[in-house]
């Protein structure tokens, strides 16, 4: 069945989303292909790479000029756009396995596009099957579910309206509490609103350095960014190693009364300062760099004996 006008009206709209105007794969800039059974939208090098994987793996389409389906173009909506999609294919890329750039060569594209969709080396641990025979279809079954376990969460808010994109990196965390014989396997659950990301675990470990980034959209009406730590463990529950609020109003009204940060040089705009009511180690300042609205924070870890965390957030306007 091929689309209705309006389908392809929706698909159009989608691509125009901020998180959408670059590839997936490498950044490149305006990119017109998109891989319809994973969800994502990718520049014509990347293209190349997607269809040496197979239709199986990934249906490449060019977004102006293929005809699409309206299931095709429904797959599309129910990922959500390359950030989310991303926040599942390239949860824990670890340290060392470089993300490809718009001038990568095509031996660095293939290398990660072929870990990242065909063997899913980045993915969620609960995501991944156990063992490599049961891992093709049984995989991309519990990816496509967690999707739409995301999706089904998005509808029960109603027509929510997003004023903005907020990266999250998490950088590292420090003397945390120990909850096995001599340390600790440390995990972070980020929330915002509906939205829950999780970071890779950290074995034995309790000076983790994770140093991984997540994209979360901040709805209109938003509260605090919520990290809880976790022990992992195999054979029983996990345990609680501490948790803490970020408060991002400072944040986003100081992105928002400067306008375009790339209108100015590096500059200090705006601080949230340390207080009795906030778990702040030091005053966090809000600066300006490189044309981007950063914030540096460094947290107390609450209800735990001991454990600081420090995170880095950058707000990104949808119009960016």
């Amino acid at each position: 069945m091929k689309h209705s006008s309006s389908g392809k009206r929706r698909l159009n709209d989608l691509l125009l989303k901020s998180d959408n105007r670059g590839c997936a794969d490498c950044g490149a800039p305006d990119p017109k292909w998109a891989s319809a059974n994973i969800g994502v939208f990718i520049c014509l090098k990347c293209c190349g790479v997607h269809r040496s994987l197979g239709t199986h793996i990934s249906k490449v389409l060019s977004v102006t000029l293929d005809e699409w389906s309206d299931k095709e173009i429904e797959k599309m909506f129910e990922v959500g756009g390359n950030a989310s999609a991303n926040s599942i294919y390239e949860a824990f890329v670890p340290e060392g396995f470089s993300k490809p750039g718009p001038n990568s060569s095509h031996e660095q594209r293939s290398k990660f596009i072929r870990s990242k969709y065909e063997h899913h080396e980045f993915i969620k641990p609960s995501l991944r099957s156990s063992s490599t025979a049961g891992r093709g279809s049984d995989q991309s079954q519990k990816i496509t579910d967690s999707f739409r376990s995301s999706s089904s969460s998005q509808r029960t808010e109603g027509m929510v309206e997003y004023i903005g994109l907020l990266k999250v990196k998490i950088i590292k965390g420090t003397d945390l509490a120990i909850r096995d014989v001599m340390s600790s396997d440390p995990y972070v659950i980020l929330t915002l609103g509906q939205q829950k990301f999780q970071t890779s675990v950290k074995n034995s470990n309790s000076n983790p350095v994770w140093n991984e980034e997540f994209m979360l959209s901040v709805p209109q009406h938003f509260g605090p960014l919520k990290l809880q730590l976790f022990d992992y463990d195999t054979f029983s529950a996990d345990d609680t190693m501490g948790d803490v609020e970020v408060d991002i109003q400072p944040l986003i009204s100081s992105a928002v009364s400067i306008g375009d940060p790339s209108m100015y040089g590096n500059m200090q705009i705006g601080k949230w300062q340390k207080s009795q009511d906030n778990a702040l180690i030091d005053d966090s300042s809000i600066d300006i760099i490189d044309g981007k609205v950063i914030q540096t924070v460094s947290l107390k870890l609450q209800n735990v004996e001991s454990g600081e965390i420090q995170i880095e957030l950058e707000w990104m306007p949808l119009d960016q």
